[in-house]
């Protein structure tokens, strides 16, 4: 039997600020600051926990007061981190982000180096975990040879993965075959696929694509017009965004992920995931956490019904 849902990626600590108007180069801008516990792997699985889903992650922090903020922060969220090392004489993985007046985010610096410890000789001891996992969750701030072994290993296990960025989304080129779920946005589409996503008819090609190369669920998200999704089946869609107030973009895209995730262990089928991820991020983006602390199902599907969808 299917234990639960793995992720393997980033565990931050982030730390973002938001001014109330515009940033003048070279000049200090009045705004917030906020610290808390971030990294796309570390996020999807504390959405997950939220969403009723049994999770565990798998990732390194140094053992500083960074590293045990982010792992409390996660274990009390309900995210199982007995597997996640912490090491001596490294720092923890953070991530500096500025949002600007729109809450759409400007510019942003990560310090992940701790991430290349997760070599194949560090994973080895988790080889039965992955091999029992009901699903794998995987983000690209994974070095290559991580990647690689972890989709050597998985076998029959679902993989969903986000791409994170433009720079790392090209590790996940030659593992194409491997994702069952790959959420991505316009960008980080582009660079896989090496087409232009200007218009419909390019979206729908660059999804051929994706499907010829073996990925069998894809949703690619365009910011306020919504979700394109697909499947190798060849359904397939546009999913409105849920209209909401953007108080912080970061994080939205990893409650979508989650949300995929948890309808799949539902056996919901894409339209209905999408429809239940658009939720997801809505609350999340209404929020200025990276997580939004009261998401849950019932808060969702509220949502929803509140706008009509």
């Amino acid at each position: 039997m299917r234990s639960a849902v793995v992720a393997f990626g980033a565990a931050n600590m982030d730390i973002s600020g938001a001014t109330q108007t515009a940033t003048l180069p070279g000049d200090s801008t009045p705004g917030q600051i906020r610290c808390a516990a971030g990294g796309v792997a570390r996020n999807v699985a504390e959405n997950l926990a939220r969403l009723g889903c049994a999770v565990q992650l798998l990732s390194p922090v140094g053992d500083d007061l960074q590293g045990r903020s982010v792992l409390e922060t996660t274990r009390s969220a309900g995210v199982d981190v007995r597997h996640c090392r912490v090491l001596a004489g490294q720092a923890t993985s953070t991530y500096l982000s500025l949002h600007g007046p729109d809450g759409e985010m400007q510019a942003a610096v990560n310090d992940m180096d701790i991430l290349e410890c997760m070599t194949a000789q560090w994973l080895q001891p988790h080889a039965a975990l992955v091999r029992e996992a009901a699903l794998l969750v995987l983000d690209c701030n994974l070095p290559a040879t991580a990647l690689h072994w972890l989709f050597d290993h998985a076998t029959d296990v679902p993989v969903f993965v986000d791409p994170v960025s433009v720079f790392k989304c090209v590790r996940l080129r030659p593992w194409l075959h491997r994702v069952h779920t790959l959420k991505a946005n316009r960008h980080e589409a582009q660079a896989l696929c090496g087409h232009a996503l200007g218009d419909d008819t390019e979206v729908q090609r660059a999804a051929a694509w994706f499907h010829a190369q073996g990925v069998r669920q894809l949703v690619l998200s365009f910011g306020a017009r919504g979700m394109y999704w697909s499947d190798q089946g060849g359904l397939c869609g546009w999913q409105a965004a849920v209209p909401v107030q953007v108080v912080g973009a970061t994080g939205a895209g990893d409650a979508l992920l989650a949300a995929l995730v948890q309808q799949h262990l539902l056996r919901q089928p894409l339209p209905q995931a999408v429809r239940f991820a658009a939720g997801c991020a809505a609350l999340t983006l209404s929020v200025a956490q990276a997580n939004c602390p009261y998401l849950a199902v019932a808060a969702v599907e509220q949502l929803l019904a509140a706008h009509d969808f």
